[in-house]
């Protein structure tokens, strides 16, 4: 019998009431966030332009992997919760409960940490309100946009995600026309990539440190499996979302760095103290007040409460989802399997939505120091789930194949396997491994506290699948037995997409 989550018999299921635009922009929304408006300038300051932009390059590569195993496996079997079903279909149901419950803890960490970063920008307009306020009103808008259904959430994040989009797109316009010194005075030329050590500013160790940032940058592109459970004809959808989304994101990432590169100096004070809070220092605001737009720090400032606000919704939704199929599958409580008359996971949202609130408290009672290692914690959850994506991928089509399917049988095939996975796999190690070099300095000696407070989410995801492991004895799984049944919409759809 099968275990997936859409397939069950009563009225506890979710709507596909998701469409084409929603997907694609739920995924761009996932991926274009502070780490462009912000942190962009900091990586060129480290790492100079060209650094950067291999950096960034070689991430993308990674993402573009990772999305062609996601397409693969997510228009096969289209469910909700895609990362802890594959895990526990094909690898085993141990890591499958472990890869579950950390991508839970991921997004509603990340909410949290959203509700923080929504109180800091809202303190530019207003300084003087309290900003647990803003908080409190920002989580009530979330949780209402979540509630309502699907598509509530899904216009949510279309119109977030349009703003930050429109945003980039007007930068790179500006930004090209201020290059060729149609506006904004004189064209700098090549002159910033030329100065000092640019445009590879200390070499390799420039490159690593950038290959870090821009991992956590392009981390939420995943969210597309998540939705793909409640999208329409997702055979059709999802690989129309996965061709252009990755192209888009690169096309967005590696155009912004490439005009800050150009307009920019790597050596540029205002880079170098960009702390990730200060909005009249992002690049985006040095490059608009170039442009001569009024109130540059305002407009720039306003997209990045969008960008937060995006954030949040994704990791509402995400979490939710996620939660509402691990009660399905059995490895949470059964009342957070219901849904309501929208075929909204109520019950998960709360208790979500509550989980997401006390770790935003937390941030509030003494120094904050639960907090701090809460999303720290969170920090290479988003990794694990891009290894568990690529190692599931892997098995899936060696079961695939055992048991007797043809490739054609596939709505969409995954370019470069097993050379897909396993590279990404390897790329992924690499950013978890190399994360905090920078813990073990030559001059200060280890910082043991960094090196903790970086690593802990590793053995909480290695000691939640070694207990349920112990709890459950539970095999691996060989491909000849792996679960590749789905559901009658599922094959309908799958045939009607192949033109059969």
């Amino acid at each position: 019998m099968s275990s997936d989550p859409l397939e069950r018999s009563d009225d506890n299921r979710l709507q596909r009431r998701l469409h084409s635009r929603h997907l694609t922009m739920i995924a761009i929304g996932g991926a274009i966030g502070t780490g462009l408006f912000l942190a962009s300038g900091k990586t060129i300051s480290q790492a100079g332009p060209g650094g950067a932009i291999v950096a960034y390059g070689l991430i993308g590569l990674m993402v573009f992997l990772l999305m062609q195993s996601l397409g693969e496996m997510s228009t096969y079997l289209p469910v909700a919760g895609s990362f802890g079903e594959y895990g526990t279909r094909f690898i085993s149901p141990s890591f499958g409960f472990a890869a579950g419950w950390n991508f839970w803890f991921n997004w509603a960490i990340t909410v949290a940490a959203e509700l923080a970063a929504a109180a800091l920008v809202m303190k530019f307009w207003f300084p003087h309100t309290p900003g647990w306020m803003w908080s409190a009103i920002f989580l009530t808008l979330l949780v209402l946009l979540n509630a309502l259904s699907a598509r509530a959430y899904g216009e949510g994040e279309f119109w977030f995600a349009l703003i930050k989009v429109v945003t980039v797109v007007v930068f790179l316009v500006l930004g090209v026309l201020i290059i060729f010194g149609i506006i904004g005075g004189k064209s700098p030329g090549f002159e910033n990539w030329t100065k000092g050590e640019a445009p590879f500013v200390d070499g390799g160790l420039g490159i690593l440190a950038i290959f870090m940032v821009a991992g956590f940058s392009f981390q939420g592109t995943e969210l597309v499996a998540v939705a793909a459970g409640e999208t329409e004809n997702p055979e059709q959808t999802v690989p129309k979302a996965i061709r252009t989304i990755f192209w888009r994101i690169l096309l967005f990432y590696i155009g912004t760095i490439a005009v800050i590169g150009f307009l920019v100096s790597y050596t540029d004070p205002n880079l170098l103290r960009n702390d990730e809070t200060d909005v009249a220092y992002s690049p985006f605001t040095l490059v608009f007040d170039r442009a001569g737009i009024a109130a540059a720090a305002s407009v720039i400032n306003a997209v990045i409460l969008t960008s937060i606000l995006s954030a949040g919704n994704s990791g509402l939704y995400a979490s939710t989802r996620m939660l509402y199929a691990l009660s399905r599958q059995g490895n949470a409580p059964a009342f957070l399997g219901r849904t309501n008359s929208r075929g909204v996971p109520a019950p998960a949202l709360a208790v979500t939505a509550a989980i997401g609130a006390a770790c935003f408290v937390s941030s509030l009672i003494g120094d904050g120091a639960a907090y701090t290692w809460l999303v720290s914690a969170s920090g290479l959850a988003g990794f694990i789930t891009w290894m568990g994506v690529a190692w599931s991928h892997y098995k899936f089509r060696k079961a695939f194949l055992a048991q007797g399917h043809s490739l054609d049988e596939l709505p969409y095939r995954a370019k470069w396997y097993p050379a897909g996975p396993l590279l990404a796999m390897a790329m992924c190690a690499i950013v978890i491994v190399g994360q905090s070099y920078e813990a073990f300095d030559a001059k200060e000696g280890l910082d043991v506290t960094t090196l903790l407070s970086s690593y802990i989410g590793l053995p909480l995801f290695l000691g939640v699948w070694a207990f349920h492991k112990i709890a459950t004895r539970s095999p691996k799984v060989k491909s000849v037995d792996a679960d590749l049944s789905r559901t009658p919409s599922d094959v309908r759809e799958s045939e009607e997409a192949l033109g059969g």
